[in-house]
């Protein structure tokens, strides 16, 4: 099954267009917010059904303290130039760097996914803090696709979390200094759950 992209599919509203859909910022602590936008992408449904038979999924394995562990979501991560799986996800990217460009200020040009298969898979708290993202503003955008899922947010170190079930297009961008000073966690659920498919679009240098 294929599904053509279209601009429409896209939607990230305009403030001289009655009725737009706008993100909902939200504006967080030390100069972190997020931008939150329900059902995104158009089709996502079809486009969760081609990810998932065509991207080429990795288990990995990390070491934890003493010993090495089964990573619980599966992987795979498209560096700056690679072809993307889907031309959905160029469209995406695409449109997230043109909206974007005034306050980012470069691309986004990597995308990660994960594939969440139940609830049983997971990531713990963590913040994109490989490369420039450990010392300087930028953003990650997550699109979410399948199956809602929790992502939680909490400050750096512990805190109050703010939770987002997102799932079905949604789209969440984290701006500002979110990823040095705020976590963020999609945690293991007990109840049947579907899978569910991230993909992060980051700039160069953040992972």
């Amino acid at each position: 099954m294929s599904v053509e992209v279209q601009e429409s599919l896209l939607d990230f509203g305009d403030e001289t267009a009655p009725g737009a859909v706008l993100p909902e910022r939200v504006r967080l602590s030390h100069g972190a917010w997020i931008d939150v936008q329900r059902g995104w992408l158009a089709g996502s449904a079809s486009l969760f059904g081609r990810l998932a038979e065509r991207v080429p999924w990795r288990a990995e394995r990390r070491r934890m303290y003493d010993r090495t562990v089964a990573v619980p979501r599966l992987l795979c991560f498209y560096g700056q130039d690679a072809p993307l799986p889907d031309p959905a996800l160029d469209a995406c990217r695409d449109a997230l760097s043109a909206h974007y460009a005034g306050e980012l200020g470069e691309p986004f040009v990597t995308a990660g996914l994960c594939y969440y298969r139940d609830g049983r898979d997971s990531v713990a708290w963590h913040g994109d803090r490989i490369g420039r993202g450990s010392t300087e503003d930028t953003m990650v955008a997550i699109l979410s696709l399948g199956e809602a899922r929790p992502l939680l947010l909490r400050p750096s170190g512990g805190g109050q979390a703010r939770r987002y079930a997102l799932g079905h297009g949604d789209l969440i961008v984290m701006g500002g200094s979110c990823q040095r000073t705020w976590e963020h966690a999609v945690p293991k659920s007990a109840r049947p759950t579907g899978p569910r498919i991230s993909v992060q679009f980051r700039p160069h240098g953040v992972r």
